[in-house]
């Protein structure tokens, strides 16, 4: 995970291990700038989890250009509907906004996994 610490970036390893025992769903994460528009982007990366990409959830940030994106799969997304994305996503963009990004990540992660598990 390009411009984090190996201690930062093992917290997030261990926050989306979490997520994903608590949950049941897959989770990913990219951090860093994207090829071509953000959602297309975005979109390819949870394409690209193949089987997985149904019952997962694709969270790519761009702190450069100050972006952030959450994708669904079909089944994930009967558990973690838009609504919930969109607030977590808020959240996180405000930890993002005062330089917070290892914050906001953790945050999010737990969020998503916490409203995902709460409809299992």
């Amino acid at each position: 995970m390009r411009g984090l610490t190996a201690a930062q970036a093992d917290d997030i390893r261990k926050a989306v291990q979490a997520a994903e025992r608590r949950s049941g769903l897959r989770f990913g994460l990219f951090i860093g700038e994207p090829e071509g528009s953000r959602r297309h982007f975005a979109e390819r990366l949870h394409a690209a989890l193949g089987d997985e990409a149904a019952d997962a959830v694709v969270i790519f940030v761009d702190p450069v250009g100050r972006a952030l994106e959450i994708v669904t799969g079909d089944a994930a997304r009967l558990r973690l509907p838009d609504s919930a994305c969109r607030l977590t996503a808020m959240s996180m963009a405000t930890s993002f906004s005062v330089g917070d990004l290892v914050g906001g990540l953790l945050y999010g992660i737990a969020a998503l996994a916490e409203q995902a598990a709460a409809h299992r």
